[in-house]
């Protein structure tokens, strides 16, 4: 009988935290998963539970054990997200120091990240956003054709001043 009430006032504990952060208007991942874990703490059969939020037995299973060994924190999102790199001061600041310059190289923009700011990205696609934000074309920039050739410049203007 002591072990009944003590179960009964567990599992009561364990429906009122839940109902709280149910409360709470957690992300919507996070709601499915305490009402999953709820209904069946309050003993309600998976296959209802499954059928009532789209769920398999296997999702309210595991996220049953979740809630039982750590609690909330179990059924809470555990990815947050990455965090930006560079602040938008130091996103205002580059992008001054790109339009400063004439000519621009990408490899001239990671060390300039790297120096000022220890920076430094995974993937070219955010080196090119920050050109992109300064309007600059990521491609590297030439100071003169590298197929000019004065000796053909000359042969055809004399070729077409003869005609």
């Amino acid at each position: 009988m002591h072990n009944f009430l003590l179960e009964q006032k567990i599992k009561n504990e364990e429906i009122k935290s839940l109902e709280d952060f149910i409360d709470s208007n957690p992300e919507g991942r996070e709601l499915k998963r305490a009402l999953a874990v709820k209904m069946a703490v309050q003993g309600q059969p998976y296959k209802n539970i499954s059928k009532l939020l789209g769920v398999s037995s296997f999702f309210i299973t595991h996220w049953k054990k979740a809630f039982k060994s750590q609690g909330i924190l179990g059924i809470k999102l555990q990815y947050k997200g990455s965090k930006k790199q560079l602040t938008s001061e130091q996103i205002a600041k580059t992008i001054e120091w790109l339009t400063s310059r004439q000519y621009w190289h990408l490899d001239e923009l990671v060390n300039y990240l790297d120096n000022q700011y220890g920076v430094i990205y995974k993937s070219k696609q955010s080196y090119y956003n920050l050109f992109s934000l300064a309007n600059i074309s990521w491609k590297r920039s030439q100071k003169c054709n590298p197929k000019f050739d004065e000796e053909l410049v000359k042969k055809r203007q004399r070729r077409l001043t003869t005609y």
